[in-house]
């Protein structure tokens, strides 16, 4: 499907596929738990799901004759950090706008983790006092306007590459890659559980698996506290991504899965349930997971398979996406371990 889409690569190749085996049997050893490693994609700042995204946006940006790339997130936005170290790898400016999207009074939050890395690779950071939305914010298009009064050309990406015209591909190619790894692996996922809040990474998927009729088995989970309006995107995003790639049939809107049950008590703060799951995983695989993202998708995944919302026997990949680095900044959640 995306033969006809020009790709700058950032990543290792494939991402690796791994069989969760002791998580597996602590839930019991009805299904099998397999974790596919975005969080291993790259060697540019840890890596994360976004460079996957910017693997088809960077042509684009460098036909454009742009010096400074200019995105938003959080502060402690894995996506942000990702943005800056695409921008160090060539050469270009970055300029990162940080809104306050999470009610942490930490002392160190906006000091460590994401933003720390995104100061050190040379970004120009500005951090903000507004609050968490998914859609297209002012003080971007502020910093944009700011660029070019500057002399600078800025190169716009919105928050999580989603809403960039190009934003979906990536995990388009997601799908394929699982495709070519399974039939390598000799086996079929009966089910793909992601993350959700800006979209377009299970928007991707979406349209990526529907080739194969899988697209009502990738199972979003949201975490933005937000879900009718994070649906919404998701759907608007494989929409368009479906008519860029000529998937050849339309996305519905009940091909959207996204569950709602774990995102509380709001975005970026996580539950006692939350920080559970985050031990959970460290203490049977040794994978690390964060309080904003996986760790929430990995509390939906350990609940729903107690609650057998998967047939006996399903094999289930869990889409590590890669936020890691953001557990640095809850560091007092976790001082006991």
């Amino acid at each position: 499907m995306l033969e006809g889409f020009e790709r700058y690569p950032l990543t290792f190749g494939p991402s690796p596929i791994e069989l969760l085996r002791r998580l597996s049997d602590r839930l019991g050893g009805a299904v099998e738990i397999y974790a596919k490693r975005e969080d291993c994609n790259s060697g540019l700042a840890c890596g994360g799901n976004k460079i996957r995204k910017l693997e088809y946006i960077v042509p684009d940006l460098l036909a454009s004759g742009a010096d400074t790339l200019v995105t938003i997130g959080g502060v402690q936005s894995n996506h942000t950090r990702q943005v800056a170290a695409v921008a160090a790898k060539l050469g270009m400016h970055c300029r990162l706008v940080q809104e306050a999207w999470v009610p942490v009074e930490d002392a160190v939050y906006d000091r460590v983790g994401n933003i720390l890395m995104s100061r050190l690779m040379g970004a120009e950071v500005q951090l903000c006092e507004e609050g968490f939305d998914i859609g297209i914010r002012q003080s971007w298009m502020r910093a944009i306007e700011e660029v070019k009064a500057g002399g600078g050309k800025p190169y716009p990406i919105p928050a999580g590459a989603s809403m960039h015209e190009l934003g979906g591909l990536g995990f388009v190619g997601f799908a394929e890659e699982v495709r070519a790894q399974e039939a390598e692996l000799g086996l079929r996922f009966d089910y793909i559980l992601v993350c959700t809040v800006t979209g377009s990474t299970q928007a991707g998927m979406v349209v990526g698996f529907a080739a194969d009729g899988r697209q009502r088995r990738v199972i979003g989970i949201d975490a933005s506290a937000i879900p009718r309006q994070t649906k919404a995107q998701v759907l608007e995003i494989a929409r368009h991504t479906a008519r860029l790639v000529r998937l050849g049939r339309d996305v519905a809107e009940d091909d959207i899965v996204l569950v709602e049950d774990y995102a509380y008590p709001a975005y970026g703060v996580p539950s006692e349930e939350t920080n559970s799951a985050i031990r959970t995983a460290a203490r049977t695989e040794g994978m690390m997971t964060d309080p904003v993202y996986e760790g929430k998708s990995m509390q939906g995944l350990i609940d729903l398979v107690r609650k057998e919302y998967f047939a006996p026997g399903s094999k289930i990949l869990y889409a590590h996406l890669g936020g890691v680095p953001a557990i640095n900044a809850y560091s007092h959640a976790f001082r006991n371990g």
